[in-house]
């Protein structure tokens, strides 16, 4: 069965933590062959080789409030603003400073970002679409403070679309189960949980970033005009188990 096609032509598109070749990057990827041009940012000095001659790249660090809101000034009307800035860091998070990290640059980084794009979202009646996580559901032992910022992404999702409705903007969110990316790698070095992972999600497989594109380009559409505040889980049927 083919995939659903989108039109985003003449749309402009902020994805924000697209640097690495991750989520970000694939939603940036999907959204530009959809016709939308797309601006990007990462907190590094340059976004993944294959993408910097594809996008316009902004260096933005997501605690910055002043350098969040003079680049949201800086692109005008935006249709979609994509929040994919997020760290995680296994072992590490039960130490109170780098908690507050974590949360500082995954809750609160999304919310500077939605409440500098406010107004040029309100000019296209635009979406917002937030990456949370299955473990805004599930605990998370070995990375609490990341558990507990998606956990904070959902309810933001939920209170920003109420919010802004009256603005024309639909806020929604995307929870990724567990995907093959550079920041999952130090868990899939155990094969064992590998395994544990593929037997518990019914398709038995990791999802690609890729696999999160989807979902994105559904919400920001038309085809998606009377949803908002939800949080669709892309896990291969990981939840549901």
């Amino acid at each position: 069965m083919s995939k659903a096609a989108f039109d985003f032509a003449g749309a402009h598109v902020v994805v924000i933590g697209a640097s690495r070749s991750g989520i970000g990057a694939a939603i940036a990827r999907a959204f530009q062959d959809a016709g939308a041009d797309v601006a990007i940012t990462g907190v590094e000095a340059a976004p993944a080789s294959e993408d910097a001659e594809r996008f316009v790249y902004t260096q933005i660090d997501v605690t910055e409030t002043k350098a969040v809101r003079k680049f949201a000034r800086d692109q005008g009307a935006v249709d979609v603003l994509v929040n994919c800035a997020a760290i995680t860091r296994r072992d590490e998070e039960m130490v109170p400073d780098f908690f507050a990290k974590v949360l500082d640059i995954n809750l609160t980084g999304s919310f500077r970002c939605a409440e500098a794009f406010h107004d040029g979202l309100a000019a296209t009646s635009g979406s917002v679409i937030n990456i949370a996580s299955m473990y805004a559901r599930f605990g998370s032992p070995m990375n609490p403070a990341y558990g507990a910022s998606k956990a904070g992404i959902e309810q933001l999702t939920k209170s920003l679309s109420i919010a802004w409705a009256g603005d024309g903007i639909r806020v929604n969110a995307i929870a990724p189960g567990f995907i093959v990316t550079e920041q999952s790698a130090r868990a899939r070095e155990s094969e064992e949980f590998v395994q544990s992972v593929e037997a518990r999600t019914p398709m038995a497989r990791w999802g690609r970033p890729s696999d999160i594109t989807g979902a994105a380009l559904f919400l920001a559409s038309g085809a998606a005009g009377f949803i908002t505040g939800v949080c669709l889980p892309v896990d291969g049927g990981y939840s549901g188990v």
